[in-house]
């Protein structure tokens, strides 16, 4: 833990690279601008586009914006420069601030070079949030009583972490998703979490990274740097996880999805979800929990979110909101962990996966596939009739509202209508977010 004081920012130039849409951005603008630095955001969206956090930036005179471009002169006047996570490394933006030397920091590294207390950092390609947030959960209520206080922040939507450094003692504990953009800012620090946990590793984001490769080697940053006396919880059923364990040199600890007790009642469902409880059970053991101490957090835990969220009945007729299963193997995962009959929205933009186990499984358990337009789903839907499922495709559609109202044209009552995609969101949607919220929209407007 840093016996490090946070720099004082009063009338520092900080420059904002990337406002986003998710809050991270307006939260970390907000708190340099209380610290009385000059405040420069920019990005790439409109003004339009950006209006809802312009619109919370407005009582902030000490904040100026430079929107539709990034300009080299903002960048060569920053004292300090704080980069969104969709900024990719490769930004000449980003090289223009390397060569002139100015530093370039991240929400979550820059608070976690000051934090005063222990991080749990939660990593891997699926089940992070959902890790994250049983972990914060089982933890602040376990604590309830004690003066000890679990803040939950990372790659969660709508969170920064960076202001937490106003509130956090030694005292407390910080719980952190991250992802594999945000560990880059952690490896320039040479710094990982005290406890680091690691969910699991598939394909991903190979429309960012140049191979599985690059993509893993930043995954590793959340043990890389650990010391001996630190923690890295590893996910012994998945077979990336499984290769790269021989590399950690902290205390190495396996879990199993076994770990769970198959007496216990959960409300969660699917494989999947046992590995993230089970990785929260690691993590309470290494706190000297019991599982007595941990079932009734574990057992009460409904899930979070977009993530096989359960958004209500219809005649009959369930509604589940997956939109974050971005990845193939996502939409797998939905689909085994779904009741049959299922009638599946899925379909969108690429990340250059292989989407050939998706369209398998979709032939083995879908009752219906609906296809939402996207750059990915000509190859879906080849993918799908050569596998047999050509008379279970039910259209596709540019337009969100009116495949839904098709899928649940062709449901009855039992059926389950998924939105699982196994597709990134781009082009119909701001994000998958949206297209989650878009979904629970046009259910509410059927009941």
């Amino acid at each position: 833990m840093p016996n490090k004081t946070l720099p004082n920012y009063k009338n520092k130039k900080i420059l904002i690279l990337g406002l986003g849409l998710l809050g991270r951005g307006l939260k970390d603008a907000i708190f340099f601008a209380e610290k009385g630095a000059q405040v420069t955001v920019t990005d790439l969206k409109t003004a339009e586009e950006l209006e809802t956090s312009l619109e919370k930036l407005k009582p902030y005179s000490n904040i100026k914006y430079t929107l539709e471009e990034h300009k080299e002169e903002d960048i060569l006047s920053a004292d300090l420069i704080i980069r969104n996570a969709g900024i990719p490394l490769k930004s000449p933006f980003l090289k223009l601030a390397f060569k002139n030397n100015i530093p370039v920091d991240m929400d979550e590294s820059l608070f976690a070079e000051y934090c005063p207390c222990p991080i749990i950092g939660i990593t891997g390609t699926r089940g992070k949030s959902t890790t994250t947030t049983i972990i914060g959960q089982m933890l602040q209520k376990i604590w309830a009583n004690e003066k000890r206080n679990v803040y939950i922040s990372g790659n969660l939507q709508g969170e920064a972490t960076l202001p937490l450094i106003n509130q956090v003692t030694k005292n407390d504990l910080v719980v952190l998703e991250l992802s594999s953009w945000q560990l880059q800012g952690f490896g320039w620090k040479k710094i990982s979490p005290h406890i680091a946990v690691f969910t699991n590793i598939f394909p991903d984001h190979l429309n960012s990274y140049k191979s599985m490769r690059e993509y893993i080697n930043d995954k590793k940053l959340i043990f890389q740097n650990q010391k001996k006396s630190d923690y890295c919880l590893i996910n012994a059923e998945n077979n990336y996880t499984k290769k790269i364990s021989s590399e950690i040199k902290s205390k190495t600890i396996n879990f199993h999805k076994k770990d769970v007790p198959a007496s216990w009642k959960l409300k969660v469902d699917g494989a999947h979800n046992l590995e993230n409880l089970s990785a929260a059970l690691a993590v309470g053991k290494i706190l000297g929990f019991t599982k007595k101490h941990m079932r009734d957090s574990i057992e009460a835990f409904s899930g979070i979110e977009h993530r096989l969220e359960k958004v209500g009945t219809v005649n009959d007729i369930k509604f589940i909101n997956d939109t974050t299963s971005t990845t193939p193997i996502a939409g797998k995962m939905a689909l085994n962990s779904v009741e049959p009959p299922v009638i599946l929205l899925a379909g969108g933009a690429t990340k250059n996966l292989n989407l050939t186990e998706f369209a398998r499984t979709i032939v083995k358990k879908v009752k219906v596939v609906v296809l939402l337009e996207g750059s990915a789903t000509d190859e879906l839907e080849k993918k799908i009739i050569k596998y047999g499922g050509k008379n279970i495709i039910a259209g596709r559609y540019n337009d969100f509202k009116k495949a839904i109202e098709h899928a649940y044209s062709l449901s009855l009552p039992g059926d389950t209508i998924l939105l699982s995609p196994g597709c990134a969101s781009f082009g119909m949607f701001i994000n998958e977010f949206d297209r989650g919220e878009q979904f629970k929209t046009f259910v509410k407007q059927l009941k």
